[in-house]
């Protein structure tokens, strides 16, 4: 189904590998004695210019470095689960109005009701913003935002980033890019979006799919083939090839929004059409341009799909990756079904009853109990009605096994009543829902102890399907198209192929959007913001808190050590925890809370340690530097100063009332010439892998409100969890050495804040004893900062970056 070249290629124009080098159209000059024709071995870096993303950076880039790129969008976008952080973010930092248009969606959080007033509260802050500063708002149940993004912003050769990591606009001819809150603010206060040039990969579909495989089922090959290998990590995907013209606007959109599960940066397709079609159905079709990549474009590796060839496709607990044929499982089904049961139990950790999977499976078939069909992924419109023709004259009765489908937005809910779609499905016993993601992330539809749901969504990490292992809950979720959720659910829950029904005649129903129905509903008021609107914040809504600039040293305490990988649905998870997303001190207290209930007190007493070591004073804008005799000074904002701002002596510190910690910076003073003033205290997590998931930035900012100043790990999934740790002042720490590193161990890093000053990249942290000596060392990398990066870490976090003094 997908074969991967992990080498360079050149494509010529009909998107087949130029064998030879030779650029397409060169003439070749008579051989000459040890010379090569001319125009063979085109220049690479020429040939990278030729692709199509190569030009959208370009002409988004603000500087005239194509390396080193610093971008501005052409709009925003933000879900309720974290659009108040990033606008407090920015209200912090001197915001005066939204630069460009800034969608916010309140998609997320809209009928979970813990909390009481939380989620409303929310909405109605944001909404104030959209009057003060100038933006969208999108209110509750008119569309998920990516399907707003797509029927109303989206246009050929724009980019949009937004702080949900499947902000994937690329069939439209947008590159969308998913990140943290901090980067969002950035953007809303006229700053750039600094990144190395990404690697393109081209993807050349060719073929067409079978009738009954759908979308997800093509995203899921994908993912499989190219995540566990990191054949996509920050990459851009350029697809290509003649398959494309097999595909309708809805399929091409179902595929790159889970390329995001490849662990891709971004994504553009080559448009046509049926592009321009799409885009004049929603009332813009002068933002159609034809977009191709010109012949002899370089791509850094490519993928091809012979669509012909992809089957329907089970993703099982506990990653879309883990995704193989529903021919593949069946046939292994004992075997498999074991290894994730061990992995469920292994979660669960031994509260409450074992995990079980493995009582699905009766008769050599496995049955389910749930199945949904929602969201940016699986709520379009042919997806749906797909689903209505397999289901046709069937019923599905209310003894156990459920339907349930989100469409992604009331435009596609609405013409699925025109055309008769949704009352087929309700004779059938398929309940439709509101536009939200809640199915996604386990706010709604959460099944019970044990049941497996099947779901066209984009996720099914653990637990985010709402379950509670911590509690004695574990469910399961496993990822599949809605071809072949409605065949199982003809079938009684029996898991099926939409292939193996030859019965099913599919209508191929075009779907027409009705433009006023946002028109009526959608507050658009972009430009026209009014600084005298006053701010509604409810009683949730909380500032944050003051955080610690870092001085010249940096000791850390290990807060959490893991193995494997950490999430970040583990580092703060989905569900009703996130309701406190807008309080920074209430979510920090579910950080880790399904995989390590100690982590939040842990952390805590670091960060209380530090605040008495300080006299409370964590938050001063203060700099340390030696002159060079190794004695300390203070400075603030660049001039020496006598005492900091509690009137303490320059070099006092008070003591922490731990005795070993104490102990631990007295021998420091003696050991390394650091006087303890010079010295910041926080906690580290360490782990082989960290931040695979979503663009959450509570996943580091929690860190840093609960104390942390680190991260250690081998490998950090993705950019955008990168992104946060710096935007919220934690070093990403990364090292090639194995990590056995307990709970409880100290590492110092000597003049870190010099490392950082100078460019430096190489960081050697130093394992404590108790007496303060070095028992080994652990050399780090911080890869690659940008200035601006180096800044926001030396400030404390990217608050404290724009709204102080340059530090």
């Amino acid at each position: 189904m997908v074969k991967l070249t992990g080498h360079g290629v050149f494509l010529d124009e009909k998107y087949s590998v130029i064998e030879s080098g030779a650029r397409p159209g060169a003439e070749s000059a008579a051989a000459q004695p040890g010379a090569e024709p001319a125009g063979a071995r085109p220049d690479t870096e020429e040939g990278r210019t030729r692709t199509m993303a190569y030009g959208i950076l370009k002409a988004h880039n603000q500087g005239g470095d194509m390396e080193n790129l610093r971008l501005k969008f052409d709009a925003l976008v933000s879900p309720d689960n974290n659009y108040v952080n990033i606008l407090q973010t920015a209200r912090a930092s001197g915001i005066r109005r939204f630069p460009v248009p800034y969608v916010l969606s309140n998609c997320h959080h809209t009928l979970c009701a813990v909390g009481g007033t939380i989620n409303e509260d929310d909405h109605v802050f944001g909404l104030g913003n959209v009057k003060k500063y100038g933006g969208i708002f999108v209110p509750p149940y008119r569309a998920v935002l990516h399907q707003y993004m797509r029927e109303m912003m989206a246009g050929c050769g724009k980019m949009i980033l937004g702080s949900d990591s499947h902000s994937r606009y690329g069939a439209l001819g947008t590159m969308g890019i998913g990140e943290g809150g901090g980067e969002i603010a950035k953007q809303l206060l006229g700053r750039t979006y600094d990144v190395k040039s990404p690697p393109v990969v081209a993807v050349k579909l060719t073929g067409a799919p079978r009738p009954g495989v759908g979308p997800q089922d093509v995203a899921l090959a994908l993912a499989a083939a190219t995540f566990k290998n990191n054949f996509n990590k920050n990459k851009v995907l350029e697809f290509v090839g003649d398959g494309i013209a097999n595909l309708s606007m809805e399929y091409r959109m179902g595929i790159d929004v889970m390329t995001t599960e490849s662990a891709a940066l971004s994504s553009i397709w080559c448009t046509d059409e049926k592009t321009r079609e799409y885009l004049a159905e929603h009332g813009r079709e002068a933002d159609y341009v034809e977009m191709r990549p010109d012949a002899g474009a370089y791509y850094d590796a490519m993928i091809e799909i012979d669509l012909s060839s992809v089957e329907c496709m089970i993703a099982l607990p506990f990653h879309p990756s883990n995704a193989m044929s529903i021919r593949e499982f069946k046939e292994r089904m004992p075997e498999i079904l074991a290894e994730v049961e061990a992995e469920g139990n292994r979660i669960k950790g031994g509260h409450g009853e074992p995990f079980s999977i493995m009582s699905h499976m009766r008769d050599g078939e496995f049955y389910v109990d749930q199945a949904l069909v929602s969201g940016c992924s699986g709520g379009l419109f042919e997806n749906i009605v797909a689903a209505a023709d397999i289901l046709k004259g069937c019923g599905i009765p209310g003894s156990g096994l459920s339907f349930g489908v989100n469409p992604a937005s009331l435009p596609v809910m609405e013409d699925l009543m025109n055309q008769g779609v949704a009352a087929e499905l309700a004779v059938c016993g398929v309940t439709l829902r509101p536009a939200i993601c809640g199915p996604c992330f386990g706010v709604t539809d959460v099944p019970a102890n044990n049941q497996i749901s099947i779901r066209h969504v984009t996720r099914n990490y653990p637990n985010r399907e709402g379950s509670k292992p911590g509690q004695g809950q574990m469910a399961a979720a496993c990822l599949m198209d809605a071809r072949s959720i409605a065949a199982t659910v003809r079938n009684g829950g029996r898991l099926t192929a939409a292939t193996e029904l030859a019965d099913v005649e599919y209508r191929g129903l075009k779907h027409h959007f009705n433009r006023k129905i946002y028109e009526n509903q959608v507050f658009d008021n972009f430009g026209k913001g009014d600084e005298s609107e006053k701010l509604v914040m409810g009683p949730n809504i909380a500032d944050w808190p003051e955080m610690q600039p870092l001085k010249g040293h940096l000791l850390l305490r290990v807060t959490g050590s893991y193995h494997g990988s950490v999430t970040t649905d583990e580092l703060i998870p989905s569900g009703e925890a996130s309701s406190f997303r807008s309080n920074p001190e209430k979510i920090s207290g579910y950080m880790m809370a399904s995989r390590d209930a100690e982590f939040v007190s842990r952390a805590k007493e670091v960060r209380e340690l530090e605040r008495r070591r300080t006299g409370g004073n964590t938050a001063e804008a203060v700099c340390w530097a030696e002159d060079p005799t190794g004695a300390v000074s203070l400075t603030e904002a660049g001039n020496p100063v006598g005492g900091d701002r509690s009137g303490r002596p320059m070099n006092a510190v008070a003591a922490s009332g731990d005795a070993a910690l104490d102990a631990l910076l007295a021998g420091l003073a003696a050991s390394e010439r650091c006087d303890p003033a010079g010295i910041t205290f926080g906690g580290l997590m360490v782990s082989e892998q960290i931040g695979d998931g979503s663009s959450r930035e509570q996943a580091a900012s929690s860190q840093k409100v609960l104390g942390g100043f680190a991260n250690l790990a081998n490998e950090y999934a993705t950019k955008r969890y990168r992104s946060n740790l710096i935007n919220w002042g934690l070093l990403p720490l990364r090292t090639e050495e194995r990590l056995e590193l307990p709970v409880g161990t100290y590492l110092f890093l000597k003049d870190i804040r010099r490392t950082l000053e100078e460019g430096g990249e190489q960081v050697m942290a130093k394992v404590l004893d108790g007496d303060g000596s070095c028992v080994r060392t652990i050399p780090c990398t911080l890869d690659h900062l940008t200035g601006e990066e180096r800044k926001i870490l030396m400030a404390g976090c990217l608050i404290n970056y724009y709204r102080g003094p340059e530090v």
